[in-house]
Protein backbone atom coordinates (compact mmCIF):
# COMPACT_ATOMS: atom_id res chain seq x y z
CA UNK A 1 0.00 0.00 0.00
CA UNK A 2 1.39 3.29 -0.90
CA UNK A 3 1.98 6.00 1.99
CA UNK A 4 3.25 8.85 0.34
CA UNK A 5 1.78 10.65 -2.52
CA UNK A 6 2.01 13.40 -5.22
CA UNK A 7 0.42 16.75 -4.22
CA UNK A 8 -2.67 17.96 -5.48
CA UNK A 9 -0.85 20.63 -7.53
CA UNK A 10 0.80 17.87 -9.64
CA UNK A 11 -1.73 15.69 -10.17
CA UNK A 12 -3.62 18.99 -11.32
CA UNK A 13 -0.76 19.57 -13.44
CA UNK A 14 -0.29 15.99 -14.71
CA UNK A 15 -4.27 15.99 -15.66
CA UNK A 16 -3.88 19.28 -17.54
CA UNK A 17 -1.16 17.58 -19.45
CA UNK A 18 1.63 20.45 -18.10
CA UNK A 19 4.24 17.72 -16.94
CA UNK A 20 7.44 16.96 -18.42
CA UNK A 21 7.33 13.39 -19.92
CA UNK A 22 10.13 12.17 -17.28
CA UNK A 23 7.50 13.88 -14.41
CA UNK A 24 4.46 12.52 -15.82
CA UNK A 25 6.57 8.81 -15.91
CA UNK A 26 6.78 9.40 -12.27
CA UNK A 27 3.20 10.02 -11.75
CA UNK A 28 2.04 7.36 -14.19
CA UNK A 29 3.83 4.75 -12.49
CA UNK A 30 2.43 5.53 -9.05
CA UNK A 31 -0.93 5.80 -10.56
CA UNK A 32 -1.37 2.56 -11.96
CA UNK A 33 -1.00 1.37 -8.13
CA UNK A 34 -2.09 3.89 -6.30
CA UNK A 35 -6.59 3.84 -6.47
CA UNK A 36 -6.53 7.32 -4.08
CA UNK A 37 -4.43 8.88 -6.62
CA UNK A 38 -6.07 8.07 -10.08
CA UNK A 39 -9.84 8.45 -8.21
CA UNK A 40 -8.59 12.12 -7.65
CA UNK A 41 -7.38 11.98 -11.06
CA UNK A 42 -10.12 11.12 -12.78
CA UNK A 43 -12.13 13.76 -11.09
CA UNK A 44 -9.54 16.52 -12.20
CA UNK A 45 -10.39 15.03 -15.49
CA UNK A 46 -14.02 15.22 -15.34
CA UNK A 47 -13.90 18.34 -14.37
CA UNK A 48 -11.35 19.93 -17.00
CA UNK A 49 -14.12 18.33 -19.86
CA UNK A 50 -16.80 20.46 -18.02
CA UNK A 51 -14.35 23.21 -18.29
CA UNK A 52 -13.65 22.62 -21.97
CA UNK A 53 -17.17 22.64 -22.45
CA UNK A 54 -17.92 25.89 -21.65
CA UNK A 55 -15.12 27.47 -23.40
CA UNK A 56 -15.88 29.56 -26.93
CA UNK A 57 -16.31 27.15 -29.65
CA UNK A 58 -13.27 27.69 -32.17
CA UNK A 59 -13.77 27.63 -36.43
CA UNK A 60 -11.59 25.16 -38.04
CA UNK A 61 -10.92 26.14 -41.63
CA UNK A 62 -11.88 23.21 -44.26
CA UNK A 63 -8.07 22.46 -45.30
CA UNK A 64 -7.20 22.28 -41.67
CA UNK A 65 -9.43 19.73 -41.06
CA UNK A 66 -8.81 17.57 -44.16
CA UNK A 67 -5.13 17.68 -43.01
CA UNK A 68 -6.13 16.67 -39.75
CA UNK A 69 -8.28 13.84 -41.68
CA UNK A 70 -5.34 12.66 -43.88
CA UNK A 71 -2.58 12.39 -40.96
CA UNK A 72 -5.67 10.27 -38.99
CA UNK A 73 -5.69 7.91 -42.35
CA UNK A 74 -2.30 7.54 -43.27
CA UNK A 75 -1.20 6.28 -39.30
CA UNK A 76 -0.59 2.68 -39.13
CA UNK A 77 -3.78 0.92 -37.53
CA UNK A 78 -3.39 -1.78 -35.45
CA UNK A 79 -4.62 -4.22 -37.76
CA UNK A 80 -1.91 -3.37 -39.60
CA UNK A 81 0.36 -4.65 -36.83
CA UNK A 82 0.97 -8.86 -36.05
CA UNK A 83 -1.26 -9.54 -33.58
CA UNK A 84 0.86 -11.29 -31.33
CA UNK A 85 3.01 -7.78 -31.03
CA UNK A 86 0.43 -5.83 -30.66
CA UNK A 87 -0.42 -8.00 -27.68
CA UNK A 88 2.86 -7.80 -26.32
CA UNK A 89 3.33 -4.07 -26.58
CA UNK A 90 -0.50 -3.95 -24.73
CA UNK A 91 0.74 -6.02 -21.89
CA UNK A 92 3.96 -3.77 -21.40
CA UNK A 93 3.96 -0.95 -18.62
CA UNK A 94 5.19 2.22 -19.42
CA UNK A 95 8.67 1.83 -17.81
CA UNK A 96 9.32 -1.17 -19.77
CA UNK A 97 7.97 0.09 -23.13
CA UNK A 98 11.24 2.43 -21.96
CA UNK A 99 13.90 0.72 -20.93
CA UNK A 100 13.09 -2.29 -22.55
CA UNK A 101 14.06 -5.43 -20.18
CA UNK A 102 13.92 -6.10 -16.50
CA UNK A 103 15.29 -3.10 -14.36
CA UNK A 104 17.48 -5.82 -12.58
CA UNK A 105 19.44 -6.25 -15.62
CA UNK A 106 20.22 -3.35 -17.03
CA UNK A 107 23.97 -2.14 -17.30
CA UNK A 108 24.35 -0.87 -13.67
CA UNK A 109 27.23 1.81 -12.76
CA UNK A 110 28.61 1.57 -9.58
CA UNK A 111 28.81 5.15 -8.12
CA UNK A 112 30.16 4.50 -4.64
CA UNK A 113 29.43 2.01 -1.74
CA UNK A 114 26.57 0.32 -2.09
CA UNK A 115 24.87 3.18 -4.79
CA UNK A 116 24.95 2.02 -8.41
CA UNK A 117 23.40 3.95 -10.87
CA UNK A 118 22.04 4.34 -15.12
CA UNK A 119 21.60 8.04 -16.19
CA UNK A 120 18.66 7.28 -19.02
CA UNK A 121 18.33 10.83 -19.22
CA UNK A 122 18.84 10.31 -23.47
CA UNK A 123 15.65 8.36 -23.36
CA UNK A 124 13.77 11.80 -23.01
CA UNK A 125 15.01 14.21 -26.09
CA UNK A 126 15.01 17.81 -25.11
CA UNK A 127 14.65 17.06 -21.61
CA UNK A 128 16.62 19.58 -19.60
CA UNK A 129 16.60 17.68 -16.43
CA UNK A 130 18.84 14.83 -15.59
CA UNK A 131 16.29 11.50 -15.22
CA UNK A 132 18.56 8.43 -13.31
CA UNK A 133 17.98 5.36 -11.88
CA UNK A 134 19.45 4.65 -8.55
CA UNK A 135 19.75 1.20 -6.64
CA UNK A 136 20.78 0.81 -3.19
CA UNK A 137 22.06 -2.97 -2.31
CA UNK A 138 19.94 -4.65 0.39
CA UNK A 139 20.80 -3.07 3.71
CA UNK A 140 22.82 -0.60 2.13
CA UNK A 141 23.67 3.56 3.04
CA UNK A 142 23.84 6.20 0.65
CA UNK A 143 25.62 8.97 1.25
CA UNK A 144 24.64 11.68 3.65
CA UNK A 145 23.70 14.40 1.10
CA UNK A 146 21.26 17.21 0.30
CA UNK A 147 19.76 18.77 -2.93
CA UNK A 148 20.69 21.87 -5.30
CA UNK A 149 17.53 21.85 -6.83
CA UNK A 150 14.36 19.55 -6.94
CA UNK A 151 14.61 15.64 -7.48
CA UNK A 152 11.65 13.48 -7.49
CA UNK A 153 11.35 10.23 -6.88
CA UNK A 154 9.41 7.16 -7.43
CA UNK A 155 10.24 3.67 -5.68
CA UNK A 156 10.24 1.13 -8.16
CA UNK A 157 11.48 -1.48 -6.19
CA UNK A 158 11.97 -2.72 -2.49
CA UNK A 159 12.20 0.29 -0.01
CA UNK A 160 14.40 2.77 1.79
CA UNK A 161 14.27 4.42 5.09
CA UNK A 162 15.38 8.11 6.03
CA UNK A 163 14.57 10.50 8.59
CA UNK A 164 10.89 10.95 6.55
CA UNK A 165 9.71 7.46 7.07
CA UNK A 166 9.82 4.49 5.18
CA UNK A 167 9.02 4.82 1.46
CA UNK A 168 8.10 1.72 0.18
CA UNK A 169 7.35 0.53 -3.46
CA UNK A 170 5.41 2.75 -5.62
CA UNK A 171 5.53 5.46 -3.13
CA UNK A 172 6.50 9.04 -4.30
CA UNK A 173 8.20 11.88 -3.25
CA UNK A 174 9.86 15.54 -3.93
CA UNK A 175 13.31 16.61 -2.10
CA UNK A 176 14.74 20.10 -2.54
CA UNK A 177 17.38 22.05 -0.95
CA UNK A 178 16.23 22.51 2.25
CA UNK A 179 16.23 18.67 2.63
CA UNK A 180 19.09 16.83 3.55
CA UNK A 181 18.87 12.54 4.29
CA UNK A 182 21.00 9.38 4.47
CA UNK A 183 18.56 6.76 2.48
CA UNK A 184 18.94 3.14 3.85
CA UNK A 185 17.73 0.19 2.10
CA UNK A 186 15.45 -1.85 4.15
CA UNK A 187 14.01 -5.35 3.19
CA UNK A 188 16.08 -7.89 1.67
CA UNK A 189 15.91 -6.52 -1.80
CA UNK A 190 17.21 -3.76 -3.62
CA UNK A 191 16.16 -0.54 -3.60
CA UNK A 192 15.45 0.78 -6.99
CA UNK A 193 14.27 4.27 -7.81
CA UNK A 194 13.74 6.63 -10.85
CA UNK A 195 14.60 9.92 -10.23
CA UNK A 196 14.11 13.50 -12.21
CA UNK A 197 16.55 16.27 -10.74
CA UNK A 198 16.88 19.71 -11.98
CA UNK A 199 20.60 19.76 -10.47
CA UNK A 200 22.90 17.55 -8.61
CA UNK A 201 23.27 16.21 -5.38
CA UNK A 202 25.37 18.07 -2.62
CA UNK A 203 27.15 15.35 -0.47
CA UNK A 204 27.65 16.66 3.02
CA UNK A 205 29.58 13.81 4.79
CA UNK A 206 32.76 14.82 6.32
CA UNK A 207 34.72 13.00 3.95
CA UNK A 208 32.53 12.46 0.98
CA UNK A 209 31.84 15.99 0.88
CA UNK A 210 35.14 16.38 -1.18
CA UNK A 211 33.64 14.52 -3.92
CA UNK A 212 31.35 17.39 -5.43
CA UNK A 213 33.42 19.14 -7.25
CA UNK A 214 33.41 15.58 -9.54
CA UNK A 215 29.38 15.49 -9.47
CA UNK A 216 27.48 16.60 -12.54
Amino acid sequence: MTRHHPDSLSLMEYSAGNLSEPHALCIRLHLDECPQCRSRVDTLDSLGAVMMEHQPKVTVSDSMFDAILSKIDSAPSEADLPSMAASAAAKLGPLQKLLGEDINKLPWKRQMGDVSVLDITDRFPGQREQVVLQKLAAGGKAPAHTHRGQETTIVLQGAFADQKGVFNQWDFVVLNDQDEHKPVAVGCEDCITLSVLSAPVKLTGTFTRMLNPFIR
